[in-house]
């Protein structure tokens, strides 16, 4: 599975259902109005648990601190769960500061999986600019965004619409948003869906026959359903009139719960080693059956009939694929696709923004160019750059999976890390020696499933994929391609969890 989508997986149980507010073009509360009810607002925390099916897998807070002339939000996740037989910790911290209108000052947004660390910090110049500090392992690079109007980080979204007017059943909004774990932004439309009543646990005591707290009493909170209208993130989450979350689901299988301290966290800390259930693995729960066993080794071509959930937005047609109404037909690349009309390195203006370095593809890096350079020689042919390429990333890279937010120097100095690590260390050696390549991502057909994967994509005779985690030049047919780009494209695949069905129609093994 792909390491960014699985990583989207877990954090869209807190940074996406915070993910919903109103664009400032459509809703304008009066500056004075939304400041007045931001010193109404209190200081505290609350608590979540998080959870699989009957497991609890991890646990969240939400801390607000009014400071005389600011305010800051404190979100923390952490979550322990089974990635493919193996236990993964992963732990996310943003801190947001405010004016008293909610217009951001600054943020620090840190991840933290085994053995990996992504820090992003952002601080507002004026009302134009936002300066990045984004920092992965040892390595640390700047960014300086533009910016056409304020911006709003998802941490503020429910607050801002709770406290900035009446939440109204029926009613639409729209915004902007800026996620500083994908470093991009993009339109939001919210709707607010239902009202009703939640029952939470306000406080616990411990029950030594349970081994547990058990809650005490409990608070009644009228709540707003609120949803993403066409959006990428499939969530169901109500929120209070403060904007804080009193539950969510996710179609990964994630549920949010808001509960006592007592329940969400020391309960969490007791649990002991109890063995995980097969269906907690994050993995082979999003995984697809394809209903037929394919042939064993490369496939020419293959042919898929898909369905299940909406493929609007979705890059399933062209290059090597082609869509016909619900049937996808794959092809692996060709002999004549291998043959790119030009040497390196390339120049053309169309492919400008893929052999460019940006961040965490540092392929402008004097270390990566330098072994981009080693890897293919002498060579100017593109064909033959990227097939070394391919199989030095392969042979160099551990397989293992991990969950955090690569950087291509990162991979580099640790040679360790999953299909992401893989394409991130790819795309930016191949651009370092005037190779357009970009990140794809889709299902790959492994053992009788289909699972979410990433992998490179290289112009030569057009793009054409490959695939250093499997070792395969170029990748064959069983790779279905959804999505091109980084994390905020890879998004996307978060709706087809849960509902995309996949029917195998034809298959052609590789001669």
């Amino acid at each position: 599975m792909s390491r960014r989508t699985l990583a989207a997986a877990i954090l869209l149980v807190w940074l996406g259902a915070l993910a919903l507010l109103v664009r400032r073009e459509v809703w304008r509360p009066a500056a004075h109005v939304l400041a007045e009810a931001v010193l109404a607002l209190p200081p505290g925390a609350t608590y979540y648990t998080i959870s699989v099916g009957d497991r609890q897998v991890g646990y969240a807070s939400s801390m607000v601190d009014t400071l005389p002339d600011s305010l800051r939000l404190t979100d923390i996740l952490l979550l322990e769960f089974p990635v493919l037989d193996e236990l993964q910790r992963t732990e996310t911290r943003t801190e947001v500061w405010l004016t008293r209108a909610l217009r951001l000052r600054g943020f620090t947004a840190t991840v933290r999986g085994e053995g990996s660390r992504f820090v992003v910090s952002g601080r507002v110049e004026g009302d134009s600019v936002l300066a990045l500090e984004i920092a992965s392992g040892t390595n640390r690079e700047t960014r300086r965004v533009s910016l056409d109007e304020p911006i709003v980080l998802p941490q503020l979204l429910p607050v801002s619409l709770a406290l900035g007017g009446e939440l109204v059943v029926g009613r639409t909004y729209a915004v902007q948003v800026f996620d500083p774990v994908q470093l991009g932004s993009r339109k939001v439309r919210v709707e607010v869906a239902a009202e009703s009543t939640f029952v939470v646990a306000d406080s616990a005591e411990f029950d030594a026959a349970a081994g547990r707290f058990l809650p005490v009493t409990y608070d009644t909170l009228r709540s707003w359903r609120i949803r993403e209208v066409g959006g990428t993130v499939p969530m169901d989450t109500w929120i209070d009139g403060r904007g804080q979350v009193v539950a969510a689901t996710s179609s990964a299988g994630f549920r949010i719960e808001r509960t006592a301290f007592e329940i969400a966290y020391e309960n969490f800390r007791r649990r002991g080693a109890a063995p995980a259930a097969p269906g907690d693995d994050v993995i082979r729960r999003t995984a697809i059956g394809a209903g037929v066993a394919l042939e064993r080794g490369a496939l020419a071509s293959l042919r898929v009939r898909l369905g299940g959930a909406s493929l609007d937005g979705f890059a399933l047609d062209g290059d090597r694929q082609r869509l016909l109404g619900d049937t996808l037909e794959v092809r692996r690349g060709r002999p004549a696709d291998l043959e790119a009309p030009y040497r390196l390195p390339a120049a053309r203006p169309d492919l400008r923004d893929y052999l460019a370095a940006e961040p965490l593809v540092q392929s402008d890096d004097p270390r990566i160019q330098a072994q981009a350079r080693q890897i293919i020689g002498r060579t100017r042919r593109p064909g033959q750059a990227a097939e070394l390429l391919e199989r030095w990333v392969h042979d160099a890279v551990a397989k293992q999976v991990t969950v955090g937010v690569p950087s291509a120097l990162d991979v580099f100095e640790t040679r360790r890390g999953d299909c992401n690590e893989h394409t991130v260390l790819y795309v930016a050696l191949a651009r370092a020696v005037g190779l357009p390549a970009r990140t794809a991502a889709g299902l790959a057909y492994v053992d009788g499933r289909f699972y979410y994967h990433a992998w490179p994509e290289v112009y030569l005779n057009g793009w054409v994929a490959v695939d250093p985690t499997f070792g395969q030049f170029p990748a064959d047919a069983a790779h279905l391609r959804f999505t091109v780009g980084g994390l905020a494209r890879q998004l996307d695949l978060l709706r087809l969890i849960g509902r995309l069905t996949i029917a195998v129609v034809a298959t052609e093994p590789a001669s």
